[in-house]
């Protein structure tokens, strides 16, 4: 993905360079690409003046945050206890099918 430095420049000023804009600066970057390109992480961190091991650290630390392309809706379910006893496996099993995506993992069922 292509990077543009002015829109990750924009985010960075719309928060300012203090430490703690850089979860909200993280969030709207990813709001923009859908994900943390590591190009726009470098540049918070030249930005703000963060080492990059801080800024990648707190970008996989943040289950809201990903390092790696998603898609533009993101499904999650439950699968604890309560919600396996309710049929959330069955549930995954019927979106993948709609959505022809295979959805086989080791969950009992």
């Amino acid at each position: 993905m292509n990077v543009e430095t002015s829109m990750v420049d924009k985010i960075i000023e719309k928060h300012g360079l203090e430490q703690g804009a850089l979860i909200p600066t993280l969030l709207d970057i990813q709001d923009q690409y859908h994900y943390l390109p590591i190009e726009a992480l470098q540049r918070v961190a030249e930005q703000m003046t963060i080492p990059m091991l801080k800024v990648h650290q707190v970008a996989e630390f943040y289950n809201a945050l990903s390092l790696e392309e998603r898609g533009k809706h993101i499904i999650t379910v439950c699968m604890g206890t309560a919600c396996h006893v309710q049929g959330s496996g069955q549930l995954i099993d019927h979106v993948g099918h709609q959505l022809r995506y295979s959805t086989r993992r080791n969950y009992p069922r």
